[in-house]
């Protein structure tokens, strides 16, 4: 709990200013999750879905970020950062409430072999429905 009178500000470690998430295509096709893992290869990224949405996150610095952690061109600062309201400080939270996170090639390994499975699954039972509803063949 905070300090009567205190200030998130005060308390900020920058966390929203060490990264930089960008939105992505869902993958819908086995080349997407591999394109996905071929990401995740590489140092510093992690993809996330948020609210069905999927995020490539990029683990990098601002370079206007002091050492105190106060930005070094708060007044003329991007739109990007002016929209970030405090609501939505990363610092508050604590953490995030992802759907899925993937830190590493062997995590979308394992959700794609899941979904491919859930997809021959699918098409198994659209199979069978339209199978059901199809005519009789005439005699």
């Amino acid at each position: 709990m905070e300090p009567v009178g205190s200030n998130l500000c005060e308390h900020c470690t920058a966390v929203c200013c060490h990264y930089v998430a960008l939105p992505i295509d869902h993958p819908d096709t086995p080349r997407d999750f591999e394109d996905i893992r071929w990401y995740l290869m590489h140092e510093n990224i992690t993809v996330f879905v948020e609210d069905g949405d999927w995020y490539i996150q990029f683990a990098t610095r601002c370079r206007s970020l002091e050492a105190d952690n106060r930005c070094s061109l708060y007044k003329t600062r991007p739109h990007i950062c002016r929209e970030y309201k405090a609501g939505d400080c990363d610092y508050e939270d604590g953490g995030h409430d992802y759907e899925h996170l993937f830190t590493r090639p062997e995590h979308i390994e394992a959700y794609t072999e899941k979904w491919q499975k859930e997809r021959r699954a699918r098409r198994q039972r659209s199979k069978k429905r339209t199978a059901r509803r199809a005519p009789a063949p005439a005699s």
